[in-house]
């Protein structure tokens, strides 16, 4: 991440006030369906994240750890800002459509059916950067990538409220939103933090299916499903695969569950529009994808992210939680596999579809 210096061509003076109306009229034109600033102060959860580091319920994520100072005090990522510019894209796209006939199919998370929305909204940030710096801002922008606290800021900027499953909720967007930050040296005034309005509701804490959600507002991401599929790069504990359904590329039960998202809207950016690769596909015939393959159908994708090792595994898992006899031929094929983890999940999933076979089987007999 390169930091914008200050360019020669600055615009006229304004007062901080007038510069956030053009900020946030700019922000809506770029497609952004929130703009809010917040403080660029230390994080109100910056303790709460430490412990929680210390008590290694980030599992494998290293990287959260290398990032810690950084992630507590703002001013370690840029010294001398003053305010973080949150934004909030709307990524919505309904339903999940629904599997034809009785052959299996995964489950992708919502977020990764259409393109990588990282670099999408990082041009976006680029261009309000841009244009920050006409006014003598220094800016560092991040999606999803910087050693930030994201939702404390989004938070502190009332883009939404800290939901019981660690999501942040708005009354308009839901959760279905994405994040973007800039950290800048302009001082702009602040936003107001939102109510938090979940009440009594634990529906996220009780849906989700592997009981990573301990307790409201605490989340062991060894347990989620979205960290065992996207962040763990080695074998799922055999424990937790039978609990993984049909998923192959994180996890939305606790984010479906939250009746908030009753409100959601259908989100204007073509570019979250789900693919046939992402939404259309039997899970049998992934596992005939090879590298080249791979690459070629999940182009600009999220999902490139765990490269073809990691998503074949999941597809054997899930493969093994609802497969069945036509989908052994396929399983026996990646069990030869060169890639030895890809191998080893796929003997699992063979074993379990003959298991329910052989029970079905004694049933009728």
């Amino acid at each position: 991440m390169t930091v914008k210096s200050e360019t020669n061509n600055v615009a006229p003076r304004m007062s901080g006030a007038e510069l956030k109306k053009d900020l946030v009229v700019r922000a809506r034109s770029l497609g952004f369906d929130s703009c809010r600033v917040a403080d660029c102060a230390i994080p109100p959860h910056a303790g709460e994240f430490r412990n929680w580091l210390r008590e290694g319920a980030a599992g494998e994520m290293s990287y959260l750890e290398r990032g810690e100072e950084k992630r507590c005090d703002p001013q370690k990522v840029l010294a001398g800002a003053r305010s973080v510019i949150v934004l909030a894209l709307n990524y919505w796209q309904g339903e999940h459509p629904k599997a034809q006939g009785n052959e299996a199919t995964g489950r992708i998370a919502r977020y990764a059916w259409g393109d990588d929305y990282h670099e999408l909204i990082k041009a976006k940030l680029d261009k309000i950067d841009n244009f920050l710096r006409r006014f003598g801002g220094i800016q560092k922008c991040y999606v999803d990538t910087g050693p930030i606290l994201e939702r404390d800021h989004a938070a502190q900027a009332g883009v939404g409220w800290h939901g019981k499953s660690t999501m942040l909720i708005d009354t308009r967007l839901g959760t279905w939103f994405f994040l973007g930050e800039i950290l800048t040296t302009l001082e702009l005034p602040l936003d107001s933090a939102q109510h938090d309005r979940c009440g009594s509701c634990q529906r996220c804490v009780t849906a989700c299916p592997t009981g990573a959600i301990t307790a409201p507002h605490c989340l062991d991401a060894r347990r989620c499903i979205s960290y065992l599929t996207i962040e763990l790069k080695g074998a799922i504990p055999l424990g937790l695969r039978p609990l993984i359904g049909n998923r192959i590329f994180g996890c939305d039960d606790c984010l479906d569950a939250c009746p908030w998202n009753r409100f959601a809207q259908a989100s204007r950016e073509t570019a979250f529009f789900a693919r046939k690769a992402t939404t259309g596909m039997l899970l049998r015939d992934y596992l005939k994808l090879g590298e080249a393959e791979f690459r070629a159908l999940f182009r600009n994708s999220p999902i490139k992210r765990i490269k073809r090792r990691g998503f074949l595994r999941n597809v054997c898992v899930a493969l093994g939680n609802v497969g069945g006899l036509a989908d052994l031929p396929a399983l026996r094929q990646a069990a030869s596999d060169p890639d030895g983890l890809i191998a080893e999940h796929a003997a699992w999933a063979i074993e379990r579809i003959q298991e329910r076979c052989d029970m079905k089987v004694s049933k009728v007999c």
